[in-house]
């Protein structure tokens, strides 16, 4: 197994040159920035009516954004395990997050024991990337196993900075203060006192592409930001700013979660100049997305309000909209066309095939075969319509955010939610309510029938792991 890099000597790795059979720096390089909770509607660019995003709204203003791109899951590991490999988490049965889950003892139903890492079997696209002469760096989060033979540096990438076990920035008394340094991150140095875990990981990435622009190689920059899940942290200043102006009629009203908004916008701003001063523009493609919506607060963990999704339902954990919704921006100067609007409905598994696609790489065939995604990059560079296909979730836990176990399909603008818990059935029209108000399974039951027997063909397809019912059920002890 690969023994870990230093972040000293992985900059002296990039720095070194590769020995491939054929070159391939005509190829484009790829930058991928995954936020952690940021809701559909956190930015600018997307209606916020409180946070400032000055940098991502002018990446979405040089390229193409969508309205209705999805996270594979309402919560995060399966979503990157998703984004990692192209499949649908269903079908991999890493269905929850990677450390944990919430499956009370006395609920109708008991949970599948769901995979708690991602298998080094799988053909990540880090090791397609790789397997053709791409250079690959990890930054920031990966939440997908405890153990380091699942972490990036295991999992195809050269170099991981900052990617480890845990999906969040740990506060331990001595240890860890979260965003702030002492990180206690194994793949991390500590930084002097008050240096902020976001403004790092961009000094980082910068550093990190100084190096990558030297080499006559394409690269694979997969940056997965901490920001903007809990705890919620930000620098004194920047909170103190928002706290002037919180408007209680806004839909975005919290001070602290603004500033760490603004943490990820500069951040980003300062990714993109490194891109523009080192030359880079006009061959790479910067992709910018959310693992799942935004996060509301409300539980015992996160009392206070968090952010909205309005005019969205819920959030982060949920079944509706507000769970899966996300912001999804695409820039490659000079081939994507600037300042576009897309309404196709995508979703986190496509962006494996996709970015093959747009790399030209081939990755590995039987891999391949299995993919759920599809490749977007004609719909990026041509504008070309996909056929219509139906987009699908599994979540068969108890979310510590109030979901219970579903299934849930979408075809064309009709959407339905399969309640294992109450044996129900939801369908909604979402041209007409987006926020989901309306559940039209009495008027259309005729409709809400076929996409339940699709719903259920693909689970069978894909062999999604099924709650089971409870033979210690309580419906008094029960919190559902």
């Amino acid at each position: 197994m690969k023994s870990v890099l230093s972040i000293a000597s992985s900059f002296l790795f990039l720095a070194m040159p590769f020995c491939h059979a054929d070159p391939v720096n005509d190829r484009p390089n790829v930058i991928l920035l995954v936020v952690d909770d940021m809701g559909w509607t956190d930015l600018g660019c997307y209606g916020s009516d409180f946070h400032q995003t000055p940098n991502i709204d002018k990446l979405a203003s040089q390229g193409m954004l969508f309205l209705d791109a999805y996270s594979s899951s309402a919560v995060c590991s399966p979503t990157r395990a998703s984004l990692m490999t192209g499949k649908y988490p269903a079908r991999l049965h890493i269905t929850a997050i990677t450390d944990g889950g919430n499956n009370p003892k006395f609920n109708r139903y008991v949970p599948p024991t769901h995979k708690k890492y991602l298998d080094p079997d799988e053909f990540t696209l880090a090791e397609a990337l790789r397997s053709e002469g791409y250079r690959t760096v990890h930054l920031g989060k990966w939440h997908l196993g405890k153990e380091e033979i699942y972490w990036p540096e295991n999992q195809g990438f050269d170099v991981n900075i900052g990617g480890w076990r845990p999906g969040m920035p740990i506060i331990a008394e001595g240890k860890s203060n979260g965003y702030f340094s002492p990180y206690g991150n194994p793949r991390l140095s500590d930084g002097p006192d008050g240096e902020y875990l976001t403004e790092r990981l961009t000094d980082e990435a910068v550093r990190v592409l100084q190096d990558l622009a030297l080499a006559d190689q394409p690269f694979f920059l997969n940056f997965w930001y901490y920001t903007v899940h809990l705890p919620l942290q930000a620098v004194p200043e920047k909170v103190e700013y928002y706290s002037d102006r919180v408007d209680p009629g806004n839909n975005h009203t919290n001070p602290v979660y603004a500033a760490m908004v603004e943490h990820l916008d500069e951040s980003v701003g300062r990714v993109m100049k490194a891109v523009s001063e080192l030359g880079l523009d006009r061959n790479t493609v910067v992709i910018l997305t959310s693992d799942n919506g935004g996060s509301l607060g409300g539980t015992e963990r996160s009392p206070e309000r968090i952010t909205s999704n309005a005019p969205l339902r819920s959030g982060k954990g949920d079944m509706f909209e507000g769970g899966v919704r996300v912001p999804f921006i695409v820039r490659w100067t000079d081939q994507i066309e600037p300042s576009t609007t897309n309404r196709t409905p995508v979703i986190s598994c496509d962006l494996y095939p996709t970015i093959l696609g747009l790399t030209r790489t081939q990755g590995d065939p039987s891999h391949n075969e299995n993919f759920d995604g599809v490749d977007l990059s004609s719909l990026f560079l041509h504008g070309e319509p996909l056929p219509e296909r139906s987009l699908y979730w599994h979540y068969p836990h108890y979310s510590r955010f109030g979901s219970k176990p579903f299934s849930a399909i979408r075809k064309g603008d009709w959407k339905l939610v399969e309640v294992f818990e109450r044996e129900e059935l939801m369908l909604f029209d979402l041209q007409d309510d987006i926020g989901e108000q309306r559940n039209l399974f009495s008027r259309f039951p005729e409709v809400a029938r076929k996409l339940q027997q699709e719903l259920r063909q693909w689970r069978s397809n894909v062999r999604a792991q099924m709650p089971l019912r409870n033979p210690d059920y309580n419906p008094e002890l029960s919190d559902g």
